[in-house]
């Protein structure tokens, strides 16, 4: 047998003619189908403002060449401050088809933290609502790149102020060409920008590409349209986002929406009672949230007297509370939950129900709703011990969550030691703690760090939560570890009662130790009553989650 020659391994290459279109994977692809098909349709900020997909494309045009006069140019970075609107939805498309990176800041940080990650990302240009000039106004001296500053005004009086003022959004819009060429690249050209809400030192900036932003696009879209009936997305959805467009782009799911050219509703800043209105309005029928911002539009719509019917609502960010779904559900809402992180685009996997339809045991639907989920398309993902080997899919053995998918980020913003540790061995770390079962749904049991180490076993915080959270008069729980001379750490357990409950810590034991008595959960898992503390709120980050570093801080 001759030996093969140098070239075989390229035989099945295949080479395009000159005159073929590779079609890159950029953003502005998002855009043709709906441009083509859905020019008609509506966008709507707050119930006020309205204009049309065919609009939407003349003002990202108007955008890129308003940033372009200001000199914004391919490798920028262009930072955003505002509430959920139509400007944060031109700029997801406008600026990173530019070339430029778009820069979503977390508002609801500190100030410090703000002026870390706009210095960090090297941001030249901020479109800032008039509600974060103080903020801004604050830091002015730390920020060492910003030259110029667009105020988002909503219509109300400019203030005053001393920051770089370069003009209104409207205004600058207003005389701009709508027919902004928008050039091709490589699709590997980084996109988008933010920052993690760290527990310890400064915050990571996760970046994403063009690339890995429609891939993820495409990818939980297919989740999202695959079901037959419940639990899906279709063009006939009417969509509200409830996740911060700061936060992991809201998601991805504003592009998602575009994508499929659905009627969009953007609430701008969250309040309870307009979320509640905007939905009866304008018939909102999708929408994703974190589960403190749906216990709060439960709690309004019962002030109310408002009925859910027909509201499709994905929960992330943390888990979903079993007692918290049961209450969604029992409202009417088909609630479902997602799982994901910054650093995962985010959406990994999602807890729809399987072919077969909706399950007619009440306990056993539930209980599917809230689990992390199964994962999506594409999307490999291993539950492993601590040498990576895959652990039992028997629904009890407990390991890592490891994923590799193409929309994953492929490290931290200048920060080369934190990206080899988040991949290290080739596999994203996300530091969750899960088990797998036979079917191929996860359940995380905890982050790693808060896994409770109690008389030798380990007890998951998050499955203790949601056991205290089926008792009626809970309105939430968060449940840490506390040091203990005997045991190592023991469980103890903040809780938020509902208004005018009487519920006692002892009734909380007692519930807590039936479950124990029944084996599905340790003795050990059972805080003291002394161990069991009613508050009136429980700390939050800044996008909603408990954090457990401030509660672990406030008990000592």
């Amino acid at each position: 047998m001759s030996a093969p020659h140098p070239s075989d391994a390229f035989d099945n290459l295949i080479i395009a003619t000159p005159s073929a279109y590779a079609y890159p994977l950029l953003i502005k692809q998002l855009l043709l189908n709906s441009q083509s098909v859905s020019a008609g349709q509506e966008i709507c900020y707050r119930g006020e403002l309205r204009y049309t997909f065919a609009d939407l494309r003349a003002r990202i045009g108007k955008l890129a060449s308003a940033l372009e006069a200001l000199g914004v140019g391919h490798g920028a970075t262009v930072a955003v401050l505002d509430w959920d609107s139509h400007r944060y939805l031109e700029s997801y498309f406008a600026i990173p088809m530019m070339g430029a990176t778009l820069f979503t800041v977390n508002v609801r940080t500190s100030p410090q933290q703000i002026a870390y990650a706009l210095n960090d990302s090297r941001a030249e240009v901020v479109l800032a609502h008039v509600d974060f000039l103080p903020v801004l106004e604050q830091i002015q001296a730390e920020l060492k790149f910003v030259r110029q500053v667009v105020v988002l005004a909503d219509g109300n009086p400019l203030p005053s102020t001393t920051l770089p003022f370069v003009g209104e959004y409207e205004a600058l819009l207003a005389p701009a060409s709508a027919d902004f060429v928008f050039p091709e690249f490589d699709e590997n050209t980084r996109a988008a920008l933010f920052y993690t809400t760290g527990t310890t030192g400064d915050p990571k900036g996760v970046c994403y590409s063009h690339r890995q932003i429609v891939l993820h696009a495409l990818t939980i879209a297919t989740s999202f349209c695959s079901p037959r009936d419940g639990q899906r997305l279709h063009r006939e959805d009417v969509y509200m986002p409830i996740t911060p467009m700061f936060h992991v782009l809201a998601w991805g799911v504003p592009y998602i929406a575009v994508l499929l050219g659905l009627r969009i509703v953007l609430p701008g800043r969250y309040v309870p009672e307009r979320l509640l209105a905007l939905q009866k309005s304008e018939k909102v029928t999708f929408s994703h949230c974190v589960p403190t911002i749906l216990q709060m539009l439960l709690d309004a719509a019962r002030r109310e007297g408002q009925k859910l019917d027909g509201w499709k609502i994905v929960i992330g960010g943390s888990a979903l509370p079993p007692g918290l779904c049961r209450a969604a559900v029992e409202q009417g809402i088909d609630v479902f939950a997602g799982y994901g992180m910054s650093e995962t685009g985010p959406t990994v996997a999602l807890s729809q129900f399987p072919p077969g339809g909706t399950p007619a045991d009440q306990d056993e639907n539930i209980r599917k709703r809230a689990m992390t989920g199964r994962p999506l398309p594409m999307v490999d993902l291993r539950v492993v011990d601590d040498d990576m080997r895959d652990v039992p899919r028997d629904g009890v053995t407990p390991g890592e969550v490891v994923l590799r998918a193409p929309f994953l980020t492929l490290g931290y913003h200048n920060q080369p030691e934190a990206s080899e540790a988040l991949w290290r061995g080739g596999y994203l770390h996300t530091q969750d703690v899960a088990v797998m079962t036979p079917d191929g749904y996860i359940q995380i049991v905890d982050r790693i760090k808060d896994v409770i180490k109690t008389g030798g076993e380990w007890v998951s915080s998050i499955e203790i939560e949601g056991l205290i959270g089926e008792l009626p008069d809970v309105q939430e729980c968060a449940v840490v570890g506390v040091k203990d001379d005997k045991w190592g750490e023991r469980p103890m357990a903040l809780v938020v009662l509902v208004e005018g409950s009487a519920l006692g810590a002892d009734e909380v034991r007692q519930h807590l130790l039936r479950h124990a008595e029944a084996n599905r959960i340790s003795r050990y898992a059972v805080p003291e009553a002394n161990r069991i503390a009613f508050v009136a709120e429980i700390p939050k980050t800044s996008v909603g989650k408990i954090d457990k570093k401030a509660i672990r801080h406030l008990i000592g």
